[in-house]
């Protein structure tokens, strides 16, 4: 009889390793966690997963996670198809969305200009982008990728090729948290606030 190459255990633990933030002491605890006291939920976890690689697909319009060919923001009419916010994951569609205060369209990257990472501006759909705001109206593009270097010079790339076309470009604004106090807040945002001061 051969023994297998890798446990079955210890390819679940790898699996789960594969999470952002997951290292070999959580993985281990959620696959204990799933295989000795919650067999159902390891099953449910599973059927969704397979389910929604069957099914989830990139929204042919803004690039966000859908069923359909269109998200229902890209179908939604109602929406101000003037503005169009860009973002770099779905996620952060997500987080714009929770706040209700944004009711115009996106545009998801799917990632962040990374030299170093050999990520450049095709990877992240720079031209589809720049063909979005030319075919539907488009008068603001906002900016509202991470203030990360990456995220920064992923806004500056995209700033330069729309304001070339003639597009008005914003930037979400960086600045103080509300409810917090100044001398607990680090020095980078405080000159940043001072320097986008209203």
């Amino acid at each position: 009889m051969t023994v297998p190459d890798v446990h079955p255990l210890d390819d679940l633990i790898q699996a789960l390793r594969r999470l952002p933030g997951v290292g070999v002491k959580s993985a281990q605890r959620m696959a204990y966690q799933l295989l000795q006291r919650d067999r159902e939920g390891a099953v449910q976890i599973a059927r969704a997963l397979d389910t929604a690689l069957q099914e989830v697909q990139h929204c042919a319009q803004c690039h966000t996670f859908t069923v359909g060919r269109l998200c229902a923001i890209c179908q939604d009419e109602g929406r101000d198809a003037a503005r169009l916010c860009v973002v770099e994951t779905p996620a952060d569609l997500a987080a714009m969305e929770r706040t209700g205060a944004y009711q115009g369209r996106y545009y998801v990257l799917m990632g962040r200009l990374s030299p170093l990472d050999g990520i450049g501006p095709r990877d992240i759909g720079l031209t589809e982008l720049l063909a979005r705001t030319a075919e539907g109206g488009v008068q603001e593009v906002i900016l509202a990728t991470s203030f990360t270097a990456e995220g920064e010079a992923t806004a500056h790339a995209i700033s330069e090729a729309c304001k070339s076309r003639g597009v008005h470009v914003t930037r979400l604004a960086r600045g103080v948290p509300v409810g917090s106090e100044l001398e607990y807040v680090d020095l980078g945002t405080i000159a940043h606030a001072l320097v986008d001061r209203r």
